[in-house]
């Protein structure tokens, strides 16, 4: 099989020859060019053109940001972006991420060359994951379930014992996404009433990344979009995102709905993970419950999707045809936990059903 042709951007020598070093060790990867700036990059690209990029954004002669709205425009590729794990390098990765960035790969200010030498799992994982994804839709077997375990331990779903779980005319919508879903989840939530359920999200996304991608989603919506904070009320017309770094799980009140965030183990390689808030779901809610899983590399939420299911919740997976990455939905749909599968067009209209 033909290898996967990355060019790697960044003005550091020791992040290109680290980047260079890690993706060449990789026996489906070949490396075909290394780049100190997104001008230098453009004339290798006239000359081939990669399958995935691995950018910085502050660079010289041309930002990421400008680089990536003309590749986008030009000719889509999918992109990985590498930034610094700082408030200002947040924001700015934000942007890279709305202009059509697929990943995030964070850095620290310090000891880089050591932590991309650690992270090299990561960033591989990150460039075959981007070859894998289905650009059209970007815009401007399953393990055992352990992990989630050692979050929220596993119990009668509600909807099998006591219907005391259901005396409440308060509903949710759980939602969970990866590679791809900064744009899914714009696509969906932009097209909601400011009176939709009360949805909870997990985004795969680093610490300081999540605060700023809810700010973006608050100014373009009608619903108001926040990250979530431990205790927060679950409420028609509010979106709360689980925190990067932190787990988000539903819990009851009474009658009411709201949400727990706490620390806790990585579950299926992230921390927030789509499993432990979908479970969480499952044990709370129950039938009174719609859950959705979007575009994401690898399994997480499957299982959770599962429990849900079978708790007696409307269950949706979004279609190969929109995924950028058909991970996630594909393995839930595989275990039996889907009820429904629609396109990414489709979504909004399924939540505004449910709230009726």
């Amino acid at each position: 099989m033909a290898k996967i042709k990355v060019i790697v951007v960044d003005d550091s020598a020791v992040v290109r020859q680290v980047n260079r070093e890690t993706l060449a060790r990789a026996s489906d990867i070949e490396v075909i060019a290394v780049c100190p700036d997104p001008v230098a990059a453009l004339e290798k690209m006239r000359q081939q053109w990669p399958d995935v990029i691995v950018t910085d954004i502050e660079m010289p002669r041309m930002d990421g940001i400008a680089f990536l709205k003309k590749i986008m425009a030009e000719r889509p590729t999918p992109t990985v972006v590498c930034s610094s794990l700082t408030q200002e390098g947040a924001a700015t990765t934000m942007e890279a991420l709305a202009a059509g960035a697929l990943a995030i790969i964070t850095k620290p200010a310090l000891g880089v060359k050591q932590f991309l030498q650690d992270a090299g799992n990561d960033i591989v994982a990150a460039v075959r994951a981007a070859a894998r994804a289905n650009m059209g839709h970007v815009r401007t077997q399953a393990r055992p379930r352990l992990a989630v375990d050692a979050v929220l331990a596993a119990k009668n779903p509600a909807g099998t014992g006591s219907s005391a779980m259901h005396d409440t005319t308060d509903k949710v919508v759980a939602i969970g996404t990866s590679t791809g879903g900064t744009q899914a989840l714009e696509a969906v939530l932009t097209q909601l009433p400011r009176t939709s359920t009360g949805i909870v999200v997990v985004q795969h996304m680093p610490e300081k990344f999540t605060a700023l991608f809810a700010q973006r989603l608050n100014s373009l919506c009608a619903m108001e979009v926040r990250e979530a904070q431990d205790g927060d009320r679950v409420l028609p017309g509010r979106v709360l995102i689980a925190p990067g770094g932190r787990h988000m799980l539903l819990q009851r009140s009474g009658a009411q709905y709201l949400v727990q965030v706490r620390d806790g183990p990585v579950v299926n390689r992230h921390k927030p993970s789509v499993d432990v808030l979908f479970r969480s779901v499952a044990q709370v809610a129950g039938r009174n419950a719609l859950g959705i899983i979007m575009t994401g590399m690898g399994d997480d939420g499957a299982h959770g999707m599962k429990e849900m299911h079978n708790a007696g919740a409307l269950t949706v997976a979004e279609d190969e045809s929109t995924c950028v990455v058909f991970g996630m939905p594909k393995v839930a749909i595989e275990m039996g936990g889907v009820a429904k599968v629609v396109p990414l067009d489709r979504i909004a209209q399924e939540i505004i059903a449910y709230g009726r």
